[in-house]
């Protein structure tokens, strides 16, 4: 059997239906297993998840992609996105603040466990309000990061944006 799928025009509907590459059942156009027998099929819903991610990242400027970095607990994610994805590749500015953000997100785990265990001797009074007080200080620099950042000011924070800068300069100069 041929690993394509084949596709056949139906002359009331006008429209392709396709068949099952295994079996050779009708499927429907966005299926990605056959009904009968199970087989994945080539293309099909996943085809159309991926266009509508890649769309999504199309649709999106510089300065929104910038500002997404440093969404409190979740611009990590964003951030990684931009950083392994074509469009943002030599995008300067968006590196950077998708590795300022990363290394923000660092900061808040390196808070969260290791002045956390280390206070822990002190009795969970202590430990509560140092690891508390840090934990609201790089809150209040996520939001303000991400308020500077959405009015299109860049805004290098101390040790972090040098870190990004580095981080920047060091993957544009590793490029052939």
């Amino acid at each position: 059997m041929a690993a394509t799928v084949k596709l056949t025009y139906a002359r009331e509907n006008r429209h392709a239906m396709p068949f099952c590459t295994q079996c050779g059942t009708t499927v429907e156009p966005a299926a990605v297993f056959c009904a009968k027998c199970g087989a994945r099929q080539p293309g099909g819903a996943t085809a159309a998840r991926a266009s509508a991610g890649e769309e999504w990242l199309k649709s999106i400027s510089a300065s929104t992609a910038g500002t997404l970095c440093y969404v409190p607990f979740a611009g990590w994610v964003a951030a990684l996105i931009f950083l392994a994805t074509q469009r943002f590749r030599e995008d300067r500015l968006v590196r950077f603040h998708a590795f300022q953000g990363l290394y923000l997100f660092v900061v808040w785990l390196l808070v969260d466990i290791a002045i956390g265990s280390f206070f822990g001797f002190a009795g969970v009074v202590v430990r509560r309000a140092v690891t508390g007080s840090l934990k609201l200080s790089v809150l209040c620099g996520w939001i303000y990061m991400l308020y500077k950042t959405s009015h299109g000011e860049l805004i290098r924070l101390p040790f972090l944006g040098e870190l990004a800068d580095r981080s920047v300069a060091e993957q544009s100069s590793g490029r052939p």
